[in-house]
């Protein structure tokens, strides 16, 4: 049997297998007007197709808790009703193919306010659609503008934000949410020494930084049901530390693990375990399974389960990631738009029965 094909149970919820497509955003939602952050048929095909593929959870692309937490005009919201009934639409098309339905629900933070990436992805200026971006202080990421710091006031805004969307989630019938807290967004930048500057409780030592982190999942965890899990997605590191030449200060391993435990104790039941994304200019090594050791750190040191992500594009690469106990689950990302059915050739490849749909299998040609 294959560790990759077996169930997992996480709470009350047990997805089908250990094939998770990461979320990916596609920058396909209307910019302006009534359709303003709603999932569109895209959406739909996309997601829908990756359950039909044979996955086991299929997690919706960032969706973002206000519309200042958008990275882009064009990113998937959850701040209204018209967003949370699209959703549901989505939901139940990756239920209706025996796959997991769950949304990550972020804020971009000082990342902000971008062109999509097929415009160029640098900052949007106010004229042409773009807004005022928010940090933990005025620092900005990289050439974007200065966000303006957030008062402790308006954290507590954000924090209520999470809280609604994931309310929203829940009635649109997702099963699993995920927390954002990775790549230089808000959560990261408060948690990270690099980006966060503040003297308040929010900032300086480790237990005040992580502070915003534990408060938007207690937040989440007060709307969302005892039998279902929430996840929350890390920059498991910056990548500052592990460059010799780099003097500054960074979100490390060390922390992630530390933290790790912290989430466990405030109701989290994964930890997806990326990296990176806080500074423009850090220098990362990019190989195949280049974050599996962070998540594999992690898994050794609590009882939290970990999901590896990265370069992950291999039936047997994901399989010995599993049996070596390096993580739990592997979530694929840009392998799963290249080949939809990865699931399924992955089955066959490890000798292994896949779900196909049933009208694939009882289809004949007339």
């Amino acid at each position: 049997m294959s560790v990759l094909f077996e169930p997992i149970t996480l709470r009350g919820l047990t997805v089908p297998n250990r094939i998770w497509m990461a979320p990916m955003c596609m920058y396909s939602a209307a910019t302006e007007g009534p359709g303003t952050g709603v999932a569109t048929d895209f959406h739909l095909t996309h997601l829908a197709a990756r359950a039909a593929g044979g996955t086991g959870l299929v997690i919706t692309e960032a969706t973002a808790v206000s519309p200042e937490g958008r990275i882009s005009p064009a990113d998937l919201g959850l701040w209204n009703e018209e967003q949370q009934h699209a959703l549901a639409r989505v939901v139940r098309a990756i239920r209706d193919h025996g796959a997991v339905a769950a949304i990550q629900l972020a804020h971009a933070g000082r990342k902000a306010s971008t062109r999509t990436p097929l415009q160029g992805g640098a900052a949007l200026p106010a004229p042409e659609g773009g807004w005022r971006t928010v940090g933990p202080t005025t620092q900005a990421f990289g050439d974007h503008p200065e966000p303006d710091a957030l008062s402790t006031a308006q954290i507590r805004a954000v924090v209520a934000d999470f809280r609604a969307a994931a309310g929203r989630a829940l009635a649109a019938g997702f099963q699993a949410v995920e927390v954002h807290g990775a790549h230089g967004y808000l959560i990261h930048s408060f948690l990270s020494p690099a980006s966060n500057h503040r003297t308040d409780e929010y900032g300086g030592s480790f237990e005040n930084r992580i502070r915003f982190a534990l408060e938007v999942v207690a937040a989440v965890r007060e709307v969302w049901p005892a039998e279902l899990p929430v996840f929350f997605r890390t920059s498991a590191t910056d990548w500052l530390s592990e460059d010799a030449d780099d003097r500054r200060d960074g979100w490390t391993g060390e922390d992630t693990v530390r933290l790790a435990k912290e989430l466990r104790a405030a109701g989290v039941d994964l930890l997806d375990v990326s990296t990176g994304g806080l500074v423009a200019d850090a220098r990362i090594p990019v190989a195949p399974g280049f974050q599996v050791p962070f998540a594999a750190a992690v898994r050794e040191a609590t009882d939290l389960p970990v999901g590896a992500v990265g370069l992950i594009t291999e039936a047997r690469q994901a399989e010995q990631i599993l049996t070596e106990g390096r993580a739990d689950v592997v979530l694929l990302g840009r392998e799963l738009l290249r080949t939809p059915y990865w699931a399924h050739y992955a089955a066959r490849e490890l000798g292994v029965e896949s779900r196909w749909p049933g009208q694939y299998l009882r289809a004949v040609q007339h």
